[in-house]
């Protein structure tokens, strides 16, 4: 099919839903990832990998691990290593991402760089299979690859909303799609609880873990096929006169659109007031998942087995929570739903600070809150940011909002590394985060959606 035609095809109702549906495998296909290895497996594995390093044991509540591994002459925690790897990997995506967001706008394929991406992650993802013993450094590089890969997908991914999707489209259509990476990360969590619960006497299980971090990488890698396949290539934004099309040009070029995109963002501050408020309670958002089965081994003393069958159970209420949100959103708006979720986040870290130890159903209760809220958020915040961006620099602006995505988050992740560092438990660490859901929370009380969508030249949606 040539660019033209399915351009055309596209424009049709039926069209869009083709490729809408084709669009929501991306999400099935990277969400085993995030689900799997981002929110369940790596942190307490690689913790667990750099404590053995520290201390030559693991620790358990009983018996901490204190000490500090050296990376570079620096000794830093073991328990916070994950959060500092996370920390560095956002701050390198703050760098790449821009660039990357510049050529997705100018190449003639954004399929085909999204996938260039997840397949460079998901390769990533499958080597973390060789992390063992106390090798956590194989750990920390190949985390970093893969969430930056991550991140560099789901910036061309983001954008290519827009094109598949029309302005009253967006919120149904990204929340269909988060409902369905839910489900998908869901089943092969399923899968890897029954591996780890079936298979961890037998194998060990630590083999049990990386078998299932080999898993999420085939999954991730074999699913984006399916999204590749489906999606149609969309003529990008005619470019000025003399500047090349090739690869190598638009490396070169965007290396200085990076300043550039900062600069024409001072042009639309209703959509940069969005973007800092997404910063921020993304970043807690982000932040608690990161965090939660840490949280919910080293303080509360929960094995592995009842973790990941908690982040399950989040999973499939999450699957409702998103498609809620998007019903919810149709009546009262996209802004004001999203900050209904934010109270709830404030409520949800508030009772994690005095979460009794050893408690399953008040754990339970408390991930409940999580899936419902989870979803929702960052569904909402996707389809209302692509309704405030100007047309020819979708993925471009989408690398600045990836920044602060699901996985690469800086701020938040420093702050719980710092606090728990400096205090020794994970309770005031969690309870640090009200902040950024309190900040988020009042910039988007200023926020003016309507304006900011009318000086980005968009049509503006019966509901915002």
């Amino acid at each position: 099919m040539t660019v033209a035609n399915s351009a055309d095809a596209s424009g049709t109702a039926l069209g869009r839903r083709r490729e809408q549906r084709a669009w929501y495998w991306y999400d099935w296909a990277n969400s085993a990832y995030i689900t799997s290895v981002g929110t369940v497996l790596i942190g307490p594995y690689l913790t667990s990998v750099a404590e053995r390093d520290a201390c030559g044991r693991v620790g358990t509540t009983d018996n901490p691990c204190h000490a500090n591994i050296d990376l570079f002459g620096l000794g830093l925690s073991a328990g916070s290593l994950v959060f500092y790897v996370v920390t560095f990997a956002t701050l390198l995506s703050a760098l790449v991402l821009p660039i990357v967001g510049a050529v997705a706008d100018r190449v003639t394929s954004k399929r085909r760089l999204m996938a260039r991406f997840a397949w460079t992650g998901a390769a990533a993802a499958c080597a973390m299979f060789f992390v063992a013993g106390s090798n956590w450094e194989l750990g920390a590089v190949l985390l970093v690859v893969a969430n930056l890969c991550m991140g560099a997908s789901l910036t061309v991914y983001d954008a290519i909303l827009i094109d598949v999707a029309t302005p009253d489209e967006r919120d149904r259509v990204s929340s269909r799609g988060w409902a369905f990476g839910y489900l998908g990360g869901g089943l092969l969590l399923l899968l890897n609880l029954g591996l780890v619960l079936g298979a961890g006497d037998a194998i060990g299980t630590d083999t049990a873990v990386r078998i299932s971090l080999l898993s999420a990488g085939l999954w991730w890698g074999g699913f984006t096929v399916i999204a590749y396949r489906g999606l149609r290539d969309h003529p990008p934004t005619a470019l000025p006169d003399g500047e090349e099309r090739t690869e190598g040009a638009l490396v070169r070029r965007s290396f200085g659109q990076l300043w550039s995109t900062l600069k024409h963002l001072k042009n639309y501050p209703q959509t940069m007031l969005f973007l800092v408020a997404y910063l921020f309670y993304n970043d807690g958002i982000q932040t608690v998942i990161y965090s939660a089965s840490i949280f919910g081994q080293k303080e509360l003393g929960f094995s592995a087995e009842v973790l990941i069958a908690t982040i399950l159970l989040v999973q499939f209420v999450a699957i409702a929570g998103a498609l809620s949100f998007g019903v919810i959103a149709q009546r009262v708006g996209a802004r004001r739903t999203i900050m209904g979720g934010l109270v709830v986040w404030m409520v949800i870290v508030s009772c994690g600070y005095v979460m009794p130890e050893g408690e399953v159903v008040p754990f339970l209760v408390l991930a409940t809150g999580i899936g419902i809220v989870m979803g929702g958020t960052q569904a909402l915040s996707r389809s209302l940011y692509s309704q405030m961006i100007p047309a020819g620099r979708e993925a471009e602006y989408f690398s600045l909002y990836q920044a602060a995505e699901r996985g690469t988050s800086w701020l938040g992740t420093l702050v719980f590394g710092l606090v728990h560092q400096l205090t020794g438990s994970y309770r005031p660490a969690i309870f640090a985060l009200i902040a950024f859901f309190v900040i988020g929370f009042v910039l988007l009380v200023r926020l003016d959606a309507r304006r900011a969508i009318t000086e980005a030249g968009r049509e503006v949606p019966q509901s915002v």
